[in-house]
């Protein structure tokens, strides 16, 4: 009878249960239960219920056949439990009812099989007993396989299996002991024995070798089964591992290749055998590790490749059988979603794996350029000396290698292999971790110290452009921002200027008329000069006009030069005035007049070469009479003293304390280059670590703070940094002093020369800082100040505001008695006192959660406050004080950079472009900070106004403090709103719970029922061994694979003929 055909997840305990209609239930000699006759009445509904679950709770049905089983007429019930009855109480079945009796009968013939052989009579009836217990764990109740399990019974069967003779393993006997472990699987009891049992599986798989093709169905069904039950698909491969040893055999998967691969004799047509063969080889590929592991399945799927399955398959088709046609496209469909994926991991769409040159070029292109390329190498190296030979032996060596490769892709994190490893106590993950040695550790972390160099060599670069693009732009936007701002201002003006004029005709018209009677007259005024200042005669006229606006500083047309200083000033020293030097000349030099005699020239012994300085305070000459220093003579002290020591430890060129005694030693003393330094050390030291982050040199500083900086190669830090060492007048002057050897300075006394040399260096500096900084001072001052004068506004326009006073103000005044109450406003800190109150009821509820809910009722619109007062939480991080300072600071910049004027006196050297440079950032700069004096005074003035407006006293109470109260109400406010949300979701949340509670709790045990009816996967219900055996006889296991595979071929095969390669991969020949 052929199998039902059901869907995957129908799939139950019993057969007869896989379908929609009742199930009809058989006794062993097929009559039909309706046609037997019993004596007995039925009984009662409720005893014959109880008599029947009894029966029910014996046979270890799942909750879906127990169902179908209750579901039965009361009729049939009677007739199964009747039936039941009579056989459990027959004196001639008594013996057959117990495991007891069979293991006695398997174990005797096991014995009795070593002694001699059986005819067929006998082996008829040893037969018919090994079916009769096959029979019995099927039908017995749970007790009879509980009892079988308690005495070992597996066991005794295996023990039959291992000892079998050839001509009891080529018979019928040999198949019905296969059919009962298979018998015993089908229990869920009996399963776990099996599966738990160290030698079951292996043992069932030595039954490959009979040439009895029932034989050989049965254990290809019970193990492809196998694989699919959880931590079965491991216990498989190792069976087939020892089934390798067993029948002596090159590869595990040799015989069933062989199996399938025969055409001649009684396997010509033997297609049930093949698609055995078959659904084992997909259970075997696609269970398992081979769910969710693409090489696991390609490692597995090779193996089977190499054994020629590819030709066999093409030669399967032409049975022409609909399941194993089926198991043969699921193997070719998989196959070929596989080699895609693997195909996409190379951005291909096909890789001949037959191709050892295709392998190659696409693993060379995938490692070249990279650090494991020279392993690469290094192993084709060492494959060209491993010994080979053209007949095939010495060929372990490649095998090992294959082998290590093998658990290199397989083994994961923990050093679990998916197959069985073939080689022992081999952990990949150890051994990489052996591998990387401090050696390569120190490899690697040079190679990125040097990556990390270039790397932040280039993004230095490109700072430096990104700087000088964004200043470029910001430049030019402000420059047309001001150009713009200033043709508004100048057409203003010129409106203005038109008005006035016409009031000035209108006061001559009226003055020539009141003179009319005399001889005076006033003639009309002249034409103004153009885009100059108007001159009136009339102080009257003056009077009534504005002032007019100040020229700006470096215009086109500059005032005659000014009388050059007088001969001999020195330039002002660097660091005289408090911000920037103005060229004041030195004060004229006292004449003191001596009243003793004049002092004695010294004669005064010279170094051999240049020493250190020593930086004391000289006196006078006129100073030194009537002191101490008078009756000094140091000229005494010189003949005591080792002036060739002191040379040595004092000689401004920088010694080593080594002394030079080896040639080797004179020979690199000569080489090496004297270096020259009186600035003081550790000064020296700071100014280079700063030239070194800078990474330029001293010219192209030079240039930099010529041209002002035009290509942004100094950054606002360095400059700030460059300030803190400005050559100081004693610098200079040592400097100076050697100046002639210039070449052997050390860098920080050389860069200190050259930066000497420039004409006001420190003010250069300093000015070109200031410029720098201005725009990010600037921008950092006018939010803040905008803040202050929006959030001003906002309060005093804000409606919503004022409506909440008005509550506020009524409830105060409705729970404040005596002196405190009867109040017409209140302080606006009081509003954060609002929270305090608590109410008597609910602790957690306060004055300020009931506002909102009377605001929710009454004043909807009130909670919506925080979008009139957007600009309160920035405009109370302000401090107005140290804003003002900020402002009044830049304001004390700007002016000190106008008042710059020296460089229009002095002849430029060439590419000096300070004069340019500053005159456009002045024009642009005084514009943009007269407009930010004006918005701070606007602020200033809408601040008062809020003060006064919420009753403040003006000058107690800063900005900061001021606006952070109502951004401290708006907070608390926002919060107390959210309690109320979350109070009132909590309790529908409550009541909800409440009203669904009987209702949920039938729903989930509901659902529970439907999850255990059809739990997961086939090999999780217990009972379903023979259907599980069955779906995958037919095929009917791999159908939703199947089905998601053949959409994704459809789909494929529409794309064109360069993404389909399905006929390309089926005719492979391996």
């Amino acid at each position: 009878m052929a199998p039902r055909k059901r869907n995957r997840h129908a799939l139950g305990f019993l057969c007869c249960f896989g379908g929609s209609d009742l199930p009809e239930i058989n006794l062993k000699d097929n009559n039909p239960l309706q046609f037997l006759e019993f004596s007995v009445p039925i009984p009662p509904a409720e005893e014959l219920n109880a008599r029947f679950a009894e029966l029910v709770d014996e046979l270890d049905l799942t909750d879906k056949n127990r169902e179908a089983m209750f579901a039965l007429p009361p009729e049939k019930k009677w007739q199964i439990y009747c039936s039941k009855k009579k056989e459990q109480e027959d004196p001639n079945k008594l013996a057959t009812s117990w495991p007891d009796y069979y293991i006695d009968r398997i174990n005797s013939m096991a014995a009795m099989q070593t002694l001699y052989a059986f005819d067929e009579e006998e082996t008829e009836m040893k037969n018919k007993i090994v079916e009769d217990l096959k029979t019995a764990l099927r039908t017995q109740p749970m007790r009879f396989v509980t009892r079988f399990i308690e005495l070992d019974g597996l066991s005794c069967l295996l023990n039959f299996l291992k000892s079998m003779d050839y001509e009891t393993s080529e018979s019928r006997i040999h198949t019905s002991v296969i059919g009962c472990i298979k018998a015993l699987m089908n229990n869920s009891q009996g399963r776990a024995h099996v599966l738990a049992h160290p030698e079951s599986i292996n043992i069932i798989s030595q039954s490959l070798r009979t040439e009895n093709i029932k034989t050989k169905i049965a254990v290809l069904e019970i193990l492809g089964a196998v694989c699919l039950v959880p931590d079965g698909h491991k216990k498989v491969l190792q069976a087939m591992l020892h089934y390798q040893v067993y029948a002596a055999e090159r590869t595990r998967f040799q015989s069933l290749l062989n199996e399938l691969d025969r055409s001649m004799g009684r396997y010509r047509d033997e297609v049930n055998l093949k698609t055995a063969i078959m659904s084992f080889i997909n259970a075997v590929l696609n269970a398992g590790a081979g769910e969710d592991n693409l090489e696991f399945r390609l490692h597995l799927r090779y193996e089977f490749l190499m054994l020629g399955i590819q030709p066999v398959i093409d030669k399967l088709r032409g049975h022409e059988n609909a399941t194993l046609d089926r198991h043969l496209d699921f193997f070719e469909m998989v196959r070929n979603e596989d080699d895609l994926e693997l195909a996409k991991r190379f951005d291909l769409i096909h890789i001949d794996t037959k191709s050892a040159s295709q392998m190659f070029e696409l693993i060379k292109k995938r490692l070249k350029h990279t650090d494991a390329y020279p392993y690469l190498l290094s192993i084709l190296q060492h494959c060209l000396q491993m010994p080979y030979k053209r007949n095939g032996g010495n060929f372990q060596q490649w095998q090992l290698l294959d082998r290590i490769l093998q658990q290199i892709v397989l083994q994961d994190e923990r050093g679990d292999d998916p197959d069985i490893a073939p080689l022992e106590n081999f952990n990949v993950k150890n051994i990489i971790k052996m591998l990387v040695n401090e050696n390569e550790v120190k490899q690697w972390r040079d190679q990125a110290e040097k990556f990390r160099k270039d790397h932040a060599e280039l993004m230095s670069r490109l700072e430096k452009k990104e700087r000088e693009c964004e200043t470029k732009t910001q430049e030019k936007d402000e420059m047309m921002k001001t150009l713009n701002k200033m043709k508004d201002k100048l057409q203003k003006e010129s409106l203005e200027l038109r008005q006035t004029r016409d009031q000035m005709n209108d006061l001559v018209a009226q003055l020539n008329e009141f003179s009319q009677g005399g001889s005076i007259s006033f003639p009309p005024p002249p034409p103004p000069p153009p885009g100059g200042p108007l001159a009136l005669s009339s102080s009257h006229m003056s009077e009534n006009l504005p002032p007019l606006p100040p020229p700006l500083p470096f215009s086109s047309c500059p005032p005659p030069p000014a009388p050059p200083p007088p001969p001999g000033g020195p330039p002002p020293p660097p660091g005289a005035p408090p911000f920037f030097s103005m060229g004041v000349p030195p004060p004229s030099t006292t004449t003191f007049s001596t009243s003793g005699p004049s002092l004695k020239k010294k004669s005064i012994p010279q170094p051999s070469h240049p020493l250190k300085s020593f930086n004391w305070a000289k006196l006078s000459e006129e100073r030194i009479h009537g002191t101490i220093w008078n009756e000094i003579d140091d000229l005494k002290a010189f003949k005591v003293l080792d002036l060739e020591d002191f040379e040595k430890m004092f000689s401004a060129y920088q010694r080593h304390q080594k002394e030079m005694g080896s040639t080797e030693d004179l020979y690199l003393s000569t080489r090496k280059v004297k270096e020259l330094s009186v600035i003081d050390g550790r000064r020296a030291q700071n100014c280079v670590i700063l030239l070194s982050k800078l990474k330029l040199s001293n010219e192209e500083i030079r240039q930099a703070i010529l041209k002002m900086d035009e290509q942004e190669d100094l950054a606002k830090d360095m400059l700030e940094q460059l300030l803190k060492f400005v050559p100081e007048k004693s610098d200079t002057d040592l400097l100076e002093e050697h100046k002639h050897e210039i070449e052997r300075m050390a860098r920080a006394d050389r860069f200190l020369f050259e930066m000497s040399r420039i004409d006001h260096y420190q003010q250069r500096l300093q000015a070109l800082f200031f410029k720098k900084k201005f725009p990010e001072r600037l921008a950092e001052a006018k939010p803040k100040v905008e803040a202050i004068l929006l959030a001003s506004k906002e309060l005093i326009r804000s409606k919503r505001l004022r409506q909440l006073l008005e509550v506020v103000l009524a409830f105060g005044n409705y729970m404040n008695k005596g002196q405190r109450g009867s109040a017409y406003g209140f302080k606006v800190s009081s509003l954060n006192k609002i929270a305090d109150t608590k109410s008597s009821i609910d602790r957690n509820i306060t004055l300020l959660h009931y506002l909102i809910m009377i605001f929710e009722k009454n004043y909807p619109d009130i909670l919506d406050i925080q979008s009139e007062l957007q600009h309160l939480p920035e405009a109370a991080k302000v401090n107005l004080v140290e804003l003002e300072k900020e402002v009044n600071n830049i304001k004390t910049g700007l002016k000190a950079v106008e008042t710059l004027d020296y460089q229009k006196r002095r002849m430029r050297e060439s590419g000096d472009r300070f004069v340019p440079v500053m005159s456009d950032f002045i024009t642009v700069a005084s514009f943009s900070f007269s407009e930010l004096e004006d918005l701070l005074n606007e602020a200033r003035d809408k601040y008062a106004k809020a003060l006064k407006h919420f009753g403040e006293t003006e000058g107690k109470m800063q900005p900061d403090e001021f606006f952070g109260i109502f951004d401290t109400f708006l907070q608390s406010f926002g919060e107390a709103k959210q309690d109320l949300e979350n109070m009132r979701k909590k309790k529908e949340e409550e009541e909800r719970r409440a009203r669904m509670e009987a209702m949920l709790k039938e729903q989930r045990e509901k659902e529970r029922r439907q999850k255990k009816a059809k739990a997961g996967s086939i090999s999780e219900e217990s009972g379903e061994f023979d259907d599980l055996v069955s779906a995958l006889r037919s095929g009917e296991v791999f159908d939703k694979d199947l089905s998601k595979l053949k959409r994704n071929r459809k789909r494929s095969g529409n794309q064109g003929l360069e993404t389909s390669r399905e006929r390309v991969v089926t005719k492979l020949n391996y």
